[in-house]
């Protein structure tokens, strides 16, 4: 699968803020109504322990700050953030639906 232009540079930018154990972006267009090869929905699967102790509000806002002015070149992000403990006991994520226009 190739990797697109915006799909590249928010991995860079979390891959040089956050010191990861896990990153995974999956671009989620296709399940929208999106012209084909979009880059406007992702669901990202981030573990660090620089999210030991912080709470969900924090996390995403640390990720938010991490991307500045990427988050404007994107319609939506669907983050799931743990640190390594949490993930280890859980490693499972939920499935994303298809957009209900699609």
């Amino acid at each position: 699968m190739k990797l697109n232009i915006i799909e590249l540079k928010i991995i860079r930018v979390l891959k040089d803020y956050f010191n990861s154990s896990s990153l995974q972006l999956i671009n989620e267009s296709h399940k929208h109504n999106v012209p084909e090869g979009s880059e406007s929905h992702f669901k990202l699967i981030l573990v660090t322990d620089a999210f030991e102790n912080l709470t969900l509000v924090k996390r995403h806002q640390e990720v938010y700050k991490a991307l500045g002015e990427v988050m404007n070149e994107i319609h939506a992000l669907s983050m799931h953030l743990y640190d390594l403990k949490e993930y280890e006991k859980n490693p499972d994520t939920i499935d994303s639906p298809d957009c209900a226009n699609k």
